[in-house]
């Protein structure tokens, strides 16, 4: 957990502020008011395919040039877009980048992967491990690269730290200034650092996070990150998750994912991915009809990208294509 003393760097990386966009389609479609949701499209982020990894990064990579990076090292599942997103970071920097994912290489080349290659980024397959093991072979990483005169710095799963989480405190405000009178903002719950940003700033009253099986505790997790800040004032049993989601676990697709996807591509022409975003508006789709979210409140859908990770997915592109008559060549 990074410290909060002096106030630490920041690089500038992304395009801001992202726009806020009107979904009235999709919000009567869902049951609300025509004027009642929007679109925070942090899809539009600018670099390396977008997405709400940058604001992270924003804070971690300044960090790491001002320790005197030489190489950029984290870890992720297999169509991380936080690994992409370190890797275009890199390359902006300056910087290498060593990917160290969970499971085998060759089990995937389209989406994240094939991006992480083309911005000159290393994977290190670590086999089928968990989190621990992960960051317990990136630290190996990291060593051997000190040993060869390299200054490496391990970033944190999901780009999710106290320092991280400054980046969703920052679109917070943002958001203030687009939408003063915003009632909840939904986002997909991942490694944690974007829902407890958000909260830091706006409250746990406001903010909804849906959890997408990235992590075990996603209510701790969050907590924990808050706990970290020195002003931190919410208690874990305030925050509002819903854990309805997850379906299989993480990497699957749902049905209730695939049918908000659909709706939200159908209704607004905006694309989701499957493991986070769709998830998330699934969790929205559910919060309506049992009454959490209600019309007449003005609610924001924080888009969080993983546009690159649908297209490594093989049974959404699947299910896509067989919607336009088409198949994939496996016949899935």
């Amino acid at each position: 957990m990074e410290s909060e003393g002096r106030m630490p760097r920041r690089v500038l990386l992304g395009t801001w502020p992202t726009p806020l966009e009107p979904a009235p389609r999709l919000a009567v479609a869902l049951g609300l008011g025509p004027d009642d949701l929007w679109v925070k499209r942090d899809d539009l982020t600018g670099l390396g395919g977008g997405g709400n990894k940058v604001r992270k990064l924003e804070w971690t990579c300044g960090a790491a040039l001002a320790a005197g990076a030489t190489t950029l090292v984290t870890t992720g599942a297999p169509q991380s877009n936080h690994a992409r997103l370190t890797a275009a970071a890199g390359a902006r920097l300056g910087l290498d980048v060593v990917l160290v994912l969970a499971g085998a290489g060759g089990a995937s080349t389209s989406g994240n992967i094939a991006l992480d290659g083309l911005f000159g980024a290393t994977v290190v397959w670590a086999g089928d491990v968990g989190r621990a093991a992960l960051e317990a072979v990136a630290e190996e990483v990291a060593a051997r690269l000190r040993e060869r005169g390299g200054v490496p710095v391990v970033l944190p799963f999901g780009g999710s730290s106290v320092l991280g989480a400054r980046g969703y405190a920052e679109c917070a405000r943002e958001l203030i200034g687009q939408e003063p009178e915003l009632d909840v903002v939904v986002v997909a719950l991942g490694s944690g650092g974007t829902m407890a940003g958000l909260v830091d700033e706006l409250g746990p009253e406001r903010v909804l996070g849906v959890h997408c099986g990235a992590v075990d505790d996603p209510a701790g997790t969050v907590h924990g990150l808050l706990a970290g800040r020195d002003d931190a004032r919410c208690a874990r049993a305030e925050l509002r998750v819903r854990s309805d989601q997850v379906g299989d676990g993480y990497g699957t697709l749902t049905e209730s994912a695939m049918a908000a996807l659909t709706l939200a591509a159908r209704t607004e022409g905006i694309v989701l991915d499957p493991i986070y975003t769709a998830r998330a508006m699934a969790g929205l789709i559910a919060a309506v009809k049992d009454g959490e979210v209600r019309p007449g409140h003005r609610t924001i859908f924080l888009h969080t990208g993983g546009l690159p990770g649908l297209f490594g997915h093989p049974t959404t592109v699947g299910r896509a294509m067989s919607m336009s008559g088409l198949q994939a060549a496996d016949g899935r």
